[in-house]
């Protein structure tokens, strides 16, 4: 076996990455350059000979500086991205260093083991039944698509057709029914699946997104057709929780399976300040969330989860003579989730939980809502800021009033100015037919500091005489 020099480009990346993490107070949160510039940097002919590792290493990050954007600031406040906490970023380190193929136990043993015991502890975590599956992949977009993936199966399976085997050529129609304020993940798993996005039936919901449960019912009663109903808790705008345990009472009466999309507000249930907000939320069929949002590990991590293990595992799993299946007691990941060859994502996920503990997520969650109370706070108490939604959790709608009534174009220079400004990182979104700033305090870093001067910020942006 070789004997490459690892200590000299791993010590570079090291000493890059400390500069990059130790310099995110002072630096500005977003990009500071140009694609054209990026592409200067970074593009050329095809390397036609070796080069020396630590010089790569070296040249890639100075390329690549003034192209990243600071998602690990404690003042980025878009997307609800969250940061990466440093006991999961060293275990992400080591789980690059280890270079482990997660699908078999028999390829893996660690692995595999790592995800049996973080799931275990993710189920408790989030208030999920016991006996529930679960499956680590990307994020919320295939944590939707393995649940409803399970989710048609055993629809289809209960009126005797084997979808796995058969395909949907002939199979009896399924329906799927999700609230107005959806999540685009959802459409784009029922595409995926074959379903199609015209199959989905819009329910209506309130001024804040959530759900109607009586809309629910009339709409289910208007088709005898098998159903998966998508309820969501957390809405990317508002933040606002479907009624969840009403949605579950009204579904299940139909015979339909209750999927939940909960990518950052299912770990609420965390927080038992909180829990109150996803009431009944374990009465339902499957549930996805993230890990690279609220728990704060690093991209790309996500979590399905399935009441109906048997379910779960005839939607993804498989069989081949070549494949080491595991034995009694060791788990195959690749029965749980659409990926065969992938990264060992459980080890980030476990050391979270263990420099956390179950006191140290509901903290991180409640002092993110916490200050994002704040923030609603002190804009509304301005002139012209006018706050649109409910701050029920970590998500703030904010408009700004335009002297010549254009609000929205307003609102969307105030967005621009910001990101140039630096401070601070927000997105733009529209919301019942508004422009709005879209604010998620979603990082373990935050502190109040950064509120209050990010808040002066976009204050100062939103001024009349400020920069165009």
């Amino acid at each position: 076996m070789e004997k490459p020099d690892w200590a000299a480009p791993l010590a570079e990346a090291y000493e890059r990455s400390l500069a990059y993490l130790t310099a995110l107070p002072d630096r500005p949160v977003g990009s500071v350059t140009s694609a054209p510039d990026l592409r200067a940097a970074l593009d050329g002919p095809l390397p036609e000979a070796p080069a020396d590792p630590r010089e790569v290493i070296a040249g890639l990050a100075a390329a690549a500086e003034s192209g990243l954007v600071g998602t690990q600031s404690g003042r980025f406040f878009g997307f609800v991205v969250g940061g990466a906490n440093p006991a999961a970023l060293a275990a992400d380190w080591l789980t690059t260093v280890w270079d482990q193929n997660a699908c078999l136990f028999a390829l893996a043993p660690a692995a595999s083991m790592v995800e049996e015991v973080a799931g275990k502890w993710l189920i408790q975590l989030l208030g999920l039944p016991a006996h529930a599956s679960a499956g680590f992949v990307t994020g919320g977009q295939m944590a939707n698509f393995t649940a409803l993936a399970a989710a048609r199966h055993e629809m289809l399976r209960r009126q005797g057709w084997d979808v796995e085997a058969e395909g949907l050529a002939g199979a009896p129609r399924l329906r799927v029914l999700a609230g107005r304020q959806r999540h685009d993940t959802v459409d784009r798993a029922a595409r995926f699946l074959g379903l199609g996005s015209a199959t989905i039936t819009s329910v209506d919901t309130d001024d804040q997104g959530r759900m109607l449960p009586h809309a629910l019912a009339d709409a289910l009663a208007g088709s005898d057709r098998p159903a998966i109903v998508c309820a969501q808790v957390g809405g990317v705008n508002t933040g606002a929780f479907d009624p969840v345990g009403d949605i579950c009472a009204v579904a299940h009466e139909a015979g339909a399976w209750v999927h939940v999309d909960g990518a950052f507000g299912l770990w609420a249930a965390a927080s038992p300040r909180l829990r109150h907000l996803t009431a009944g939320v374990e009465r339902a069929d499957s549930w996805a969330t993230d890990g690279h949002k609220w728990l704060n590990v690093p991209y790309d991590s996500g979590f399905v989860f399935c009441a109906h293990p048997r379910a779960h595992r005839a939607a993804m799993g498989v069989r081949a003579g070549y494949l080491i299946h595991g034995a009694e007691g060791e788990r195959d990941a690749l029965d749980h989730t659409p990926e065969f060859s992938r990264r060992a994502r459980g080890f980030p996920v476990y050391a979270a939980i263990r420099a956390l503990g179950r006191t140290g997520v509901a903290e991180l969650v409640e002092r993110c809502c916490t200050l994002a109370g704040s923030f609603a706070e002190q804009l509304a108490a301005h002139d012209g800021v006018e706050i649109l939604n409910d701050v029920v959790l970590n998500q703030v709608l904010v408009r700004f009033r335009a002297a010549d009534g254009d609000h929205d174009g307003h609102t969307r220079a105030v967005i621009e100015r910001v990101r140039r400004d630096g401070t601070c990182w927000t997105n733009g979104t529209t919301w019942q037919g508004r422009a709005a700033m879209r604010i998620s305090v979603s990082n373990w870093s935050t502190d109040q500091g950064d509120v209050d001067r990010s808040v002066a910020a976009i204050l100062r942006c939103a001024q009349p005489d400020a920069e165009a």
